[in-house]
């Protein structure tokens, strides 16, 4: 709040119009005071004012600084939103076409199903690599045990056939068959 400080001759002037000097002389004794209370305060106010523009000052790097970092932020995240976006849309025909197969997918997924799928794909790694060692090398060979086995074959027949001609073997092949069939 201003106070006002009157003039020496706007003081002067007071004291003539008034015609009552003491009142006014009293008046202008008290404004002394009054006047070193208010440059005390003001300077009080002023040097608070240095201090608080100081403090402000102080900031105003840090936030320079913030509003840079969150105009880079602003930037990149323009620039996700633009890829995301690209996504999307690249995407959104395949998820709506596997949408009902999702939901069915989920309806009908029990979580053990979930934790045995889980297990699997824990131990592929050891699946395939079993696999690739021993049943892959195992079944390349069958491919040359099948001429063996044909060749294994017709020599089994021979061998039969050369057996059925030796003299009395028809008679052992009879009682084999009967001691078969008992024991059945």
């Amino acid at each position: 709040m201003k106070t006002p400080v009157p003039s020496p001759r706007v003081a002067f002037g007071l004291l003539a119009m008034t015609g009552d000097g003491v009142s006014t002389a009293r008046q202008l004794v008290g404004i002394g005071p009054r006047l070193l209370t208010l440059v005390a305060g003001a300077e009080k106010l002023l040097a608070r004012v240095e201090v608080l523009v100081g403090r402000i000052e102080g900031t105003q790097a840090p936030a320079e600084l913030v509003v840079g970092d969150a105009g880079r932020v602003s930037t990149d995240a323009a620039l996700l939103v633009d890829r995301i976006r690209a996504l999307t849309d690249k995407l959104e025909p395949s998820i709506t076409l596997l949408e009902p197969t999702l939901a069915k997918l989920a309806a009908s997924t029990d979580p053990s199903e979930v934790d045995a799928l889980v297990f699997l794909v824990d131990h592929l790694p050891v699946v395939v690599d079993s696999m690739e060692k021993h049943v892959l090398p195992m079944l390349d060979s069958l491919g040359s045990v099948a001429p063996d086995l044909h060749e294994l074959l017709d020599i089994s027949r021979e061998l039969n056939e050369m057996l059925a001609r030796i003299p009395g073997m028809g008679r052992i092949k009879r009682r084999l068959d009967a001691q078969s069939s008992e024991t059945t």
